[in-house]
């Protein structure tokens, strides 16, 4: 019972230490899988090991590793089931001559390379109870293999997916994906025997079992589909059914003498490959792997690494050998295959790029061949280092290579506003002024979209408001981080958006409006990198409350305000639909300066609109002066908008308490964010939010970021027209 406590302890403190490592390394833009594969690093002798030997002992004694090994191993179980079951054949339609050549060509040359590198390293760090051939095996294996969820997942979040670069990629990396194993199970068939010729009756053996599974196997799966098409469900029954096959596979194979692991995924392979199916069976499996299994899996990892083992120069060497062989094989095999296919310089190179993304994938192998006894514990830890760094350095030099400025350019079926943008942009002097609208929740926030298009539609100049609809995928392996899922999510929040476009007044208006959809995993950084690509002037976001907190202007529109390298203005709706009577109240600095100058806009966009600027002094003091920008400003504006202008000037000891008495009268309060009305930014980045909270109208919240971006000079030389002007 101590023992089984113990184990109890340990997984505690491998799940919350792989959760808090995985959200570290998503922070700066890195698959969550190299957060946990450092955590269980940590675990091991590598840091925690070395730094606290004693309770590092105590705390993972020899006789608690057994039973992190067998958690361990059903996780891989269900696991490799997974990658099975989301490797849809579809991803074998697009450029499949070409995925075909520059797949096994990235395979072939780090397979070779890693040979080669075999000769070098075999008398160095290996003995004779292991054969050549098979340690040559499994360290081409380990040179040539790519993950393929961790490929799917990057391409999703860099929204690659709908490009001729993700959908090549996905092609290649499955066609590697089935490739690679092969290789690795007939890697494991000679290291069990000891030769070649010893393993082709297993290598036979291995052959009828995948004929079997994919005829009378794929048969008896069938009836679970068709059972789930008519009942709509996966019951309990039929999921123990399913759970039941996944194991049995797993153990035919084992018996065999290849890998539990390969049965699995030949099981997720072959299952009937309905979406709703895929998908329910998927959301139903994946949390307890990914969440509880997989940690333990990667901690069992960690406390076989040994980075002390690596104590002298020449190992260190050995070691960036082992690693500049994986990354140049890898990447040169597919650049120079994809470049001989057509494929231009840039995409040839950003799919070297992927392609060198090994992960969770290269995790498995490595454990295989140190189980088997293949690779000792310092080749294992020299390929874990490499495993980590070539999936490390995907995200960043894939940037680099493949910015997400051109991105959109690449798009497979370009997108209606992109089309847009071209067109508007020509049809006057000056670039469409263009609103970045963040919706999170399209069926509440047609107030906020309302309000944007207030903001920027007139006949004076070009405009685009842009619904911006993130969504943020949580988990490293879950379902809905595949493309195809992915697509699904897109195409399911495009039909919300078209829905709250269709119900903007006036209908004249909805051609102006055009949403864009992203993956994202973190929104707030997004939205600011969408921002500068579409050379957004605002952003206008709607106020939520926070998890953690009460203040309307922090979590992620706290981000928003704190980061965005463009004008924001915040929204807060109280449900009025009128625009009628603006109120701006005034402190002179530069966050009230584009209160006035958005209120200016609306008030020449709507010429049934009047505006009251607000002045609080205090007694004996001199009022607040307009900034000289809009004492021009001003001047420039025709009579029948000056007309409409009122400038008030109070005295009150508080401030706010004036601008709330004067919000009870008018449709629309514009602040911006200054001490005088209770919105500054404090220490840690945040807003204090006293006026939003008892304005009596909807609050418009501004904060400006560059004095030099203007949002009238393009509309007020033709403003004297005013019948011109869009009525809203």
């Amino acid at each position: 019972m101590q023992t089984v406590i113990l184990v109890l302890v340990e997984v505690l403190i491998v799940i919350g230490l792989s959760r808090l490592a995985g959200l570290a390394f998503k922070s700066i833009k890195q698959p969550l899988v190299i957060g946990e594969i450092v955590a269980g690093i940590m675990l091991g002798p590598s840091l925690f090991g070395l730094i606290a030997p004693d309770v590092a002992a105590s705390l993972f004694p020899p006789e608690t590793i057994p039973f992190l090994n067998v958690l361990s191993q059903v996780g891989l179980i269900f696991f490799m089931f997974l990658i099975g079951l989301e490797l849809n054949p579809k991803y074998l339609s697009g450029q499949l001559e070409v995925a075909v050549l520059t797949s096994h060509v990235s395979i072939l040359v780090p397979f070779s390379l890693g040979t080669l590198l075999a000769v070098l390293l075999y008398p160095l760090v290996s003995n004779a109870s292991v054969s050549f051939t098979a340690f040559a095996l499994f360290l081409g294996a380990a040179m040539s293999i790519t993950a393929f969820p961790v490929l799917a997942r990057i391409i999703t979040e860099n929204n690659l997916q709908g490009t001729r670069l993700g959908t090549l990629a996905l092609t290649c990396a499955a066609v590697d994906d089935v490739t690679a194993w092969c290789v690795l199970a007939v890697a494991i068939a000679v290291a069990r025997t000891g030769n070649f010729a010893g393993a082709i009756p297993t290598i036979i053996e291995s052959l009828v079992y995948i004929g079997f599974i994919l005829t009378v196997g794929r048969w008896f799966l069938g009836r679970f589909a068709t059972y789930y098409l008519r009942t709509k469900r996966l019951s309990q029954f039929v999921l123990a059914g399913i759970y039941i096959a996944v194991v049995a596979s797993a153990l035919i194979t084992e018996l065999i003498g290849i890998h539990l692991i390969f049965g699995a995924f030949l099981l997720g392979a072959a299952m009937p490959k309905n979406a709703d199916l895929v998908r329910e069976l998927a959301e139903k499996t994946e949390d307890f792997v990914l969440v509880f299994l997989l940690p333990v899996f990667f901690a069992y990892s960690g406390l076989r690494t040994q980075i002390g083992l690596l104590n002298r120069p020449d190992l260190w060497l050995l070691c960036a050998l082992v690693l500049a062989v994986a990354i140049a094989g890898k990447y040169i095999g597919t650049y120079v295959a994809a470049r001989v296919s057509g494929i231009n310089n840039r995409e040839a190179s950003a799919l070297g790029w992927l392609m060198n993304t090994r992960g969770l994938t290269e995790l498995i192998v490595l454990n295989i061949g140190l189980e088997l006894g293949v690779i000792s514990p310092l080749v294992f830890t020299m390929l874990v280092i490499m495993a980590l760094v070539t999936t490390f350095m995907t995200s960043p030099l894939l940037e680099w290579t493949y910015p997400k400025r051109l991105i959109k350019l690449d798009l497979v079926e370009p997108q209606a506003e992109q089309q847009t943008d071209i067109d508007t942009t020509n049809q006057g002097e000056y670039r469409p002024y263009r609103i970045l609208v963040p919706v999170a929740n399209p069926s509440t926030q047609k107030g906020l979209l309302q309000l944007a298009v207030a903001i920027a539609l007139n006949y004076q100049q070009p405009a685009i408001v842009n619904p911006l609809s993130l969504i943020e995928l949580e988990e490293d392996y879950a379902f809905e981080s595949t493309p195809g899922e992915a697509d699904r999510l897109i195409d399911q929040r495009r039909v919300q958006l078209e829905d709250l476009i269709n119900a903007l007044e006036p209908a004249i208006a909805q051609s102006y409006v055009h949403p864009i959809i992203r993956i994202s995993n973190n929104v707030a950084r997004e939205t600011a990198q969408i921002a500068t690509i579409e050379q957004a002037n605002l952003i206008l976001v709607g106020w939520h409350r926070p998890a953690f907190s009460n203040n309307r202007l922090g979590g992620r529109v706290g981000q928003i305000l704190s980061t965005a390298p463009v004008d924001v203005a915040v929204f807060i709706d109280r449900g009025g639909e009128r625009l009628e009577k603006l109120l701006v109240p005034y402190s002179s600095n530069i966050h009230d300066d584009l209160a006035l100058i958005l209120a200016l806009r609306l008030l020449i966009n709507i010429e049934t609109c009047t505006l009251q600027v607000l002045q609080v002094v205090f007694e004996n003091y001199l009022q607040d002066e307009l900034s000289d920008e809009l004492h021009r400003i001003f001047r420039q504006l025709p009579i029948s908008v000056r007309d409409r202008i009122e400038i008030k000037i109070v005295e009150a000891p508080e401030p706010i308490q004036a601008v709330i008495a004067a919000s009870e009268a008018v449709d629309l309060t514009i602040a911006g964010t200054s001490r005088a009305w209770g919105i500054e930014r404090q220490t840690l980045g945040r807003y204090t939010d006293a006026l939003a909270i008892q304005c009596r109208s909807s609050l418009l919240i501004t904060r400006r970021y560059n004095q030099v971006t203007s949002h009238l000079t393009s509309v007020l030389s033709e403003v004297s027209n005013p019948e011109s002007a869009l009525r809203i």
